[in-house]
């Protein structure tokens, strides 16, 4: 086997989770051969260096073997090596520490003291007794607000 199609090769080093996600990738410009995007089609050979773009890193990866079948992940050190960057490994961590604890408010879902909050507001600004309104009033007789229909007025 001299040469495979790029999206196969890297859903097979499992890069990818799927073929489809591979291709996807490769159609919105996310795989580089060298420094030229590449097609789903594009064939790669042993040598070749691959870059991929899985925000906010770009990995890279070298050719060692090649393979259209997917491997187990022992074997994959077997058909590649990861050259990328040690600043770009860097930036994954500082993503990682930090990705959680600066959350913007207002996005993503509430937090669990958030939705407390939440309910409780909810709570008492649709409570119809804090309101001050009785609906009880309207249907004793005695109240003024109280109107009775009868037929006299119906025929009117």
């Amino acid at each position: 086997m001299n040469e495979v199609r790029i999206d196969k090769w890297l859903w097979a080093v499992r890069i990818f989770k799927t073929r489809t996600i591979a291709t996807d990738a490769c159609k919105k410009g996310r795989v580089m051969l060298g420094d030229v995007v590449v097609k789903p089609s594009r064939t790669i050979k042993v040598g070749d260096i691959i870059r991929v773009r899985k925000p906010p890193v770009t990995y890279s990866f070298r050719v060692l073997a090649l393979t259209s079948n997917r491997l187990g992940a022992r074997l994959v050190p077997d058909y590649m090596e990861n050259i990328t960057p040690k600043s770009e490994l860097d930036l994954l961590e500082v993503v990682k520490i930090s990705g959680f604890v600066n959350r913007r408010k207002g996005l993503g879902r509430p937090t669990k003291r958030e939705g407390r909050q939440l309910q409780q507001f909810t709570a008492e600004a649709f409570d119809p007794d804090s309101m001050g309104w009785d609906f009880d009033d309207l249907d004793d007789p005695d109240t003024p607000e109280s109107f009775d229909f009868d037929e006299d007025f119906l025929n009117d």
